[in-house]
């Protein structure tokens, strides 16, 4: 199966073979080789780390091995237990810790697990620092503690009613104009975490939530990704309940996606315009996104005299572009929501409230909403990789045959057509190219993916 090492983390299938997967082993090896790194980093004694995980099967053991090893290193460890992404990275400076690990693969099948390690600002480590962390771990250079000097452990339980609490408390979330719409809200929390944390928020909310595979169990119902073709059954169950519309998240709960009142896609890329929508009609300033993102937020950004611009894709890459830009809001084009007003980190549920407000406030429906944006459609396509295929010099090749278009490099090969454009990327999360696409249509996004990877397809 697969072991990857990336600024994403430490992401791989469970079982199998140490080094190919990752086993026991290798949580343990990865565990000890970030917490050496943090002790190498920080000049104090009684280092703590905030853990947290997702609902899925491996969770328990993989916090277990996790827990042990940094106490072994005689790091103390806070452990939230069942969490989100977003709401272990608001406890890290809450609880004024040197650092964090999520134990997620996010949007990953079921066999997935993943390390991913934050910093004390509850923010992704840098890639500088992931080098240097994967640097031990190769040279496996720890130290362990004596038994007197072993870490201690807690566990806390009011990490989502502190996260829920921040998010009430921003001003540009109006709790009460919420509460005077009675929204109806059907979720599909893939039976992870966000089954827990999403109704607890729309419940303070005055929100009548209709739940869809809520058991945080691990059991995903179906692909874990927030994708059309996999959100069939809560696009149904929203139409059956005469909803206002619906919520999906990822297991993780950093991405968010909508379903309108009348069972169709809002779009994962409509989400972070919307949110974007909302915020920039009261303070013009900067949008962030990545390159694979859709051009709608930069024509939103633009109809309110503000401006966009692009980063490299992957969270840190946005987070650093939007700390030089100081922006008011920010994200990926996957349904991830940056508000730095809350922390620097893609939060569905800020994402979640920050929609209700608008929503409440325009007094529109989520469809009217949705018909007042720029129509773009966006395809997302991948090609399998085999070891032997060469992903750098087939990017090289396809920039060269495009030399003739606007192409950027940043990340991958992104090229720019006058009516629609393509991404080309080597996943940092799985063993794929990504191939993403948009146009005016479905139909002409889909085809112009079908064309670039025959194109590859003819040069590998």
């Amino acid at each position: 199966m697969s072991l990857i090492k990336s600024i994403s983390g430490i992401r791989g299938t469970i079982g199998g073979k140490v080094n190919d997967n990752l086993t026991p082993l290798d949580v343990v090896k990865f565990a000890s080789a970030f917490g050496t790194w943090l002790q190498n980093n920080k000049n104090k004694k009684n280092l703590t780390l905030v853990i947290g995980r997702d609902a899925r099967i491996s969770g328990g053991m993989v916090s277990s091995l996790v827990t042990a090893t940094l106490q072994g290193l005689g790091i103390n460890v806070i452990d939230l237990g069942l969490s989100t992404t977003p709401t272990v990275e608001i406890m890290v400076p809450e609880l004024k810790a040197d650092g964090g690990i999520i134990l997620t693969a996010s949007h990953n099948p079921k066999q997935w697990n993943a390390l991913k390690l934050l910093n004390e600002k509850g923010e992704f480590i840098s890639g500088e620092n992931g080098a240097e962390m994967l640097a031990i771990a190769e040279s496996e250079d720890f130290n362990f503690a004596e038994v007197d000097d072993l870490g201690n452990y807690e566990t806390r339980n009011d990490a989502f009613d502190i996260h829920i609490q921040q998010i009430l408390d921003l001003p540009m979330v109006d709790v009460e104009a919420i509460k005077a719409k009675k929204f109806k809200v059907v979720l599909d929390a893939v039976n992870s975490t966000g089954g827990i944390a999403i109704p607890m928020l729309l419940d303070k909310l005055g929100c009548e939530t209709i739940k869809l595979y809520c058991e945080p169990n691990g059991h995903f119902p179906h692909n874990p990704e927030p994708l059309k073709e996999h959100l069939g059954d809560i696009c149904e169950l929203v139409k059956k309940e005469k909803a206002d519309f619906g919520v999906v998240v990822d297991p993780d709960v950093d991405r968010l996606a909508l379903i309108d009142e009348k069972g169709e896609m809002f779009g994962e890329e409509y989400t972070l315009v919307a949110v974007a929508d909302y915020l920039l009609k009261h303070k013009n300033g900067v949008a962030i996104s990545n390159l694979s993102s859709s051009r709608a937020l930069r024509n939103i950004a633009r109809n309110h005299n503000s401006e966009y611009f692009a980063s490299a894709v992957g969270e840190v890459n946005v987070v650093t572009l939007m700390k030089e830009k100081n922006a008011v809001i920010g994200g990926e084009g996957n349904g991830g929501i940056i508000y730095p007003d809350l922390h620097y980190g893609r939060d569905s549920l800020v994402g979640v409230a920050l929609f209700l407000t608008y929503l409440a406030k325009e007094n529109k429906t989520v469809s009217e909403l949705r018909a007042g944006y720029p129509s773009y459609f966006m395809g997302k396509k991948k090609i399998e990789l085999t070891p032997e295929i060469n992903v750098d010099d087939i990017l090289a090749k396809m920039e060269k045959e495009y030399q003739n278009e606007e192409v950027s490099t940043i990340d991958g090969v992104k090229i720019d057509f006058e009516n629609n454009w393509v991404h080309l990327r080597k996943s940092n999360t799985e063993p794929i190219i990504r191939v993403y696409t948009e146009a005016k249509s479905q139909e002409e996004a889909d085809q112009l993916a079908d064309q670039i990877i025959a194109k590859i397809n003819s040069l590998i």
